[in-house]
């Protein structure tokens, strides 16, 4: 069963390695001993001697970390830390009563880098005063350094860190970090690739945008157009055009409109004459029976006449 403190140095390493920082790598030596770490930690930003330096280092955590702090030290000549000596930090062994179990690794060396490097020793111990020009020339000397135990430079190493950031999407923003490998120029190169390559993709666009559109012509010959059902004259319909037939003044001429009284206004006619026709019945009924009382009266008039002879 493993321990509070091998679970948290698992934990720590695999997030480190999950989200990695430009500004450092860390890691156990070896498998069997979580409790003993190496790092890398690129040095301040300008205007500090350390701008271009790379500091290869050595972190020991005790067996009930995290509730102690670890300790730790440069292997790397600076200028400022003397070498493989642990050095007093408030962070550190040395100052057990400013620490905090939820620091890590990466807050550490994060505070080294940012901090205590750019600052003076001041008595400090395991650092050391040096002059700009010293450092300046330590953090020169630095990319070429080797660990005698991880076998490769500190260039070495952080190239190959570099190149685990840029494919998590971390953006490289440390001073001296164009001029590893030759990552700079490979990066101008492609880009300057990729735009070639874009411009020519935009000049062949434009060439087909530039060419002139053309329709289909139906061809002339009436064999190829289906004979037409004969129109009534009454008809205001008109034929289907080709599309690519020229438009004439004749054939945009409007036709006239056809003079024959619609079905409809007829229609509208005839019913408002039966409409009226109605209205004049009654008068004329009253007439005929009017005269039909005048006969028989006159009828009567002269039989009774002709009675009295």
């Amino acid at each position: 069963m493993t321990s509070p403190s091998t679970r948290r140095l698992l934990k720590e390493s695999t997030d480190i390695h999950k989200n990695p920082s430009p500004y450092f790598t860390a890691s156990p030596i070896s498998d069997s001993n979580l409790h003993d770490w190496h790092f890398t930690l690129t040095g301040p930003p300008s205007p500090t001697p350390y701008a271009n330096g790379l500091y290869h280092g050595r972190i020991t955590f005790p067996p009930t970390y995290p509730l102690r702090p670890p300790s730790f030290r440069f292997l790397t000549p600076s200028g400022r830390f003397e070498v493989n000596r642990e050095i007093c930090l408030s962070i550190s062994g040395h100052h057990e009563e400013t620490w905090q179990p939820a620091w890590g690794v990466r807050t550490a060396l994060l505070a080294i880098r940012s901090e205590i490097m750019g600052a003076e020793s001041k008595g400090q111990v395991g650092g050391m005063e040096g002059s700009e020009a010293i450092r300046r020339e330590f953090a020169s000397e630095s990319r070429g350094w080797v660990c005698r135990e991880c076998g490769r430079s500190n260039e070495e190493a952080m190239k190959e860190w570099w190149e685990i950031c840029r494919e998590r999407g971390v953006k490289i923003d440390v001073e001296g970090s164009e001029v590893v490998g030759g990552d700079k120029e490979e990066e101008d190169k492609k880009q300057e690739k990729d735009e070639a390559e874009a411009e020519k993709d935009d000049g062949q666009t434009e060439a087909v945008l530039d060419e002139p559109a053309t329709t289909p012509v139906a061809p002339a010959s009436t064999s190829a157009v289906s004979p037409t059902p004969p129109v009534p004259s009454g008809s205001n319909s008109t034929p289907a055009v080709v599309a690519s037939a020229p438009l004439t003044q004749s054939s945009i001429r409007p036709h006239p409109t056809p003079t024959t009284p619609a079905p409809v206004a007829i229609a509208a006619r005839t019913a408002a004459a039966s409409q009226s026709e109605p209205a004049n019945s009654p008068w004329l009924d009253r007439a005929i029976i009017g005269i039909i009382f005048a006969l028989i009266i006159l009828v009567t008039k002269r039989t009774v006449n002709v009675d009295d002879l």
